[in-house]
C-alpha cells in the first residue's frame, strides 16, 4: 500500500479513550486523557518516568480501575470485560516488566501464549519468520537469553495469537542499537499486515521512527500530539521531555 495513502486519517479505531481516568487509592494519575489508535496504525505514547504511562496502559487492560470516561475496542466499550474477553477482542500485551518464566524453555514460555496445543506448530511457524534464532533455541531455559533477546521474546509471546491491538510498554529499553532496529522492522511488518499499536516509550527516536502519530503525557495529562512524521516532531517532544 502506498505511504500517502497509508498515512491518511484511519477510518475507524481500534482503540479509543474518551475523558480517561484512573489512578490508585486516593491518588489519581490518569486525569481526562483522550486518544485513540486508528486501524493499521502505531501510536507512540512518549512522556518521561512516573508521568503514567504504564498505568494508562493497565488501565485498557483492566489492570487498574477507570474512574472516568469511556473505552473501546473496535467500538466495544469495554467496562466489565474480563482479560478472556480482552484476548477474545484481540488485544495482547507486551509488558515493561520481564514476566518470562526464567527455568521455563523458551517453547514452553510461547505455549503459554495459545489455547490450546494443536494452535502452537503454526503460532510458531509464523513467529520464526520474525526471530529466525528462536527455531534453533527451542530447548533454552529463558533465563539464559541475554537483555534483547529476552525482550524479543516476550513480544513474540505476545505476537503469538495474532492480535488486532498491541499494546507495548517500553520494548526497547536496555537494549542495543542493533536490536531496537530489528525490533522496529517487525513491528512495522506486523503494523503492514494490520495490527494496531500503541507504543509507550522514551525512546524518542526510536518512537518516532516507528510510529505514525505521537501524543506526550506529562502528569497524566496529553500535552502534545502530532504527526511522527512531522519536521518539528522530535523538537517538541524533547522540548517537553526536558521539563
Amino acid at each position: 500500500m502506498p505511504e500517502a495513502a497509508r498515512r491518511s486519517e484511519p477510518v475507524g479505531a481500534a482503540l479509543a479513550l474518551d475523558d480517561v481516568s484512573s489512578g490508585y487509592g486516593a491518588i489519581s494519575i490518569v486525569k481526562g486523557v483522550t486518544l485513540s489508535v486508528g486501524q493499521g496504525e502505531i501510536v507512540a505514547l512518549l512522556g518521561k518516568n512516573g508521568m503514567g504511562k504504564t498505568t494508562l496502559l493497565k488501565t485498557v487492560l483492566g489492570m487498574v480501575a477507570l474512574r472516568g470516561g469511556g473505552i473501546t475496542i473496535g467500538g466495544q466499550a469495554l467496562s466489565g470485560l474480563s482479560p478472556a474477553k480482552l484476548v477474545a477482542l484481540g488485544v495482547g500485551y507486551a509488558p515493561q516488566e520481564q514476566p518470562l518464566f526464567q527455568d521455563l524453555s523458551i517453547r514452553d514460555n510461547l505455549r503459554l501464549a495459545v489455547p490450546s496445543d494443536r494452535m502452537l506448530p503454526g503460532a510458531l511457524e509464523r513467529l520464526f519468520g520474525h526471530f529466525p534464532f528462536l527455531k534453533e533455541r527451542l530447548g533454552q531455559r529463558a533465563g539464559t537469553l541475554s537483555g534483547g533477546e529476552q525482550k524479543m521474546l516476550i513480544l513474540g509471546r505476545a505476537l503469538m495469537l495474532r492480535p488486532r491491538l498491541l499494546l507495548i510498554d517500553e520494548i526497547s529499553e536496555g537494549i542495543q542499537p542493533s536490536m531496537v532496529e530489528r525490533l522496529r522492522k517487525v513491528l512495522l511488518a506486523e503494523r503492514d499486515a494490520g495490527l494496531s499499536m500503541l507504543v509507550v516509550e522514551q525512546h524518542v527516536a526510536f518512537a518516532l521512527g516507528l510510529a505514525d502519530r505521537y501524543a506526550v503525557l506529562k502528569l497524566g495529562e496529553i500535552v502534545d500530539s502530532g504527526s511522527a512524521k512531522a519536521s518539528d516532531a522530535r523538537e517538541r517532544v524533547i522540548d517537553h521531555l526536558a521539563v
